[in-house]
């Protein structure tokens, strides 16, 4: 089941909503999260709740044999096995199929590649159960004695198939007792909605904009390869929007529903192409991943000690594989590795020093040639890519068809970029000082909000299938 779905938003929603407020009972509450946590994750592949279950399983009993027995031989053992345990599931699942394809390339071996289908959700449940554990070893939270708790913060519907990562140390006294404020269920939908015209209205019109220009990610060889420089680059483009709205459109749903619900998820997002250097791309973009890998990979002791620049690189070669088992995506992560590895060594002061002008043209070219890596994952249509960004496909400096795509799809570009940076927010900042302003701006809001809703809905009845990017990660 997907959040953008007309199923979920007027009947399976409505639903565990009246059945979670009939009820005050916050052992009640718990219990109808659970069920349709279960239900939501189950709905397309009922085989898999049951990774889901286990997994929770091994990380309760962790965390119980942890503050059985604190820092001893037993509880290091815990950690040790949970780390086997996670990573076992995610790499037998993601990357066995990987693994034998590049054992056959490099021994020239005829191996079955296998074809295991990934459980969805499996990248971010079990990066959230070893969290889990982890904390409770270095003593940052107390172990949940409750399974049906426990299971509760793994499965929790909003966060469960796409993230964001949340940490137990977030969530874990709301999962022992939580009040939905008026403004909680207020600012809480109008998130939702936000998400959903995100998704729906922006991002799922750029992804028809990005096959028109590119083709498929996996099969794209001639697509790219005939572009001239200009569609190259206008690819890239509208490939760097079209994952920030899909993605960040999730991130706001899942957001405002738990905030429904009595939760305060982390933001996962704060306007990432505002930044002025990678490194502060990567503080505003994907911040659930990107933080868990500081916190529990980037001090990692390398061959004995604590290296920085190892532990950097290392960081960056896991989060491009996280993404998938394709070598585009550790490409990709390398390649932020070596420019937030550039800036670490020429500084903060003096980055800050360069002309903002200069700093933004920087970090937007990076940026979207790193959407192009993270694009490709044809290796072939990859390189054609690179050609492609300085006209060395032999191809003219732009052609009728960018020409022609860019203005059909004029509005569209200029409504992403508009909405990727921070104007509205700053607006309503500034008009909320005015006295006398609040109610207009609440108003508006509302009429705005119903308004995205309706065309969302609209765009929605036509649609069989309409999963977001990151299901696949």
């Amino acid at each position: 089941m997907v959040f953008a779905d007309l199923f979920f938003l007027y009947f399976y929603l409505p639903v565990c909503l009246m059945l979670y407020f009939a009820t005050r009972s916050i052992k009640v509450r718990n219990a109808v999260l659970i069920m349709f946590s279960l239900v939501f994750y189950a709905w397309g592949e009922p085989i898999w709740v049951s990774i889901l279950f286990v997994s929770a399983l091994v990380d309760y009993v962790n965390g119980r044999v942890i503050e059985k027995y604190p820092e001893s031989g037993k509880a290091k053992a815990a950690v040790v096995w949970s780390l086997i345990f996670n990573l076992g599931l995610l790499v037998g699942f993601k990357y066995t199929g990987f693994i034998v394809e590049n054992f056959n390339a490099v021994t020239g071996l005829g191996v079955k590649v296998p074809k295991i289908r990934l459980p969805i959700g499996i990248s971010f449940y079990t990066f959230q159960t070893i969290s889990y554990t982890i904390d409770c070893y270095w003593g940052k939270v107390k172990p949940q004695r409750s399974f049906g708790r426990f299971l509760l913060y793994v499965s929790l519907f909003p966060q469960l198939v796409a993230g964001p990562i949340v940490r137990y140390s977030v969530i874990g006294e709301e999962i022992e007792d939580r009040k939905t404020t008026v403004k909680d269920f207020s600012d809480g939908f109008s998130r939702v909605i936000l998400g959903l015209g995100k998704k729906v209205i922006i991002a799922n019109n750029i992804s028809t904009v990005v096959t028109s220009v590119f083709g498929n990610a996996a099969n794209s060889y001639q697509n790219v390869g005939s572009l001239s420089v200009a569609g190259t680059w206008y690819g890239a483009i509208m490939v760097a929007l079209w994952y920030y709205f899909d993605f960040s459109g999730y991130s706001d749903i899942a957001i405002g529903l738990g905030r429904i619900f009595g939760f305060h998820f982390d933001e996962n997002f704060k306007y990432p192409f505002i930044c002025r250097t990678v490194s502060e791309f990567w503080q505003r973009w994907h911040i659930s991943l990107s933080s868990f890998f500081r916190d529990y990979v980037l001090y990692v002791p390398i061959f004995g000690k604590r290296r920085k620049y190892g532990g950097l690189f290392l960081v960056w070669f896991l989060t491009g594989l996280w993404h998938g088992a394709s070598w585009n995506f550790i490409f990709w992560g390398l390649y932020y590795g070596i420019f937030i590895f550039a800036e670490t060594l020429i500084g903060k002061k003096k980055m800050k020093k360069m002309p903002a002008v200069a700093a933004h043209i920087y970090t937007k070219i990076v940026i979207v040639v790193g959407f192009g890596i993270f694009y490709f994952e044809n290796l072939g249509a990859l390189g054609k890519f690179f050609k492609g960004l300085v006209g060395a496909n032999g191809n003219p400096l732009t052609d009728q068809f960018t020409s022609h795509t860019f203005m059909s799809n004029l509005w569209l570009f200029i409504a992403a970029v508009f909405f990727s940076l921070p104007v509205i927010p700053k607006l309503k900042e500034k008009a909320f000082k005015k006295e006398g302003t609040a109610y207009l701006i609440q108003s508006a809001g509302i009429l705005t909000n119903a308004l995205i809703l309706v065309v969302s809905s609209l765009l929605l009845v036509n649609t069989t299938n309409n999963p977001f990017l990151y299901f696949r990660f």
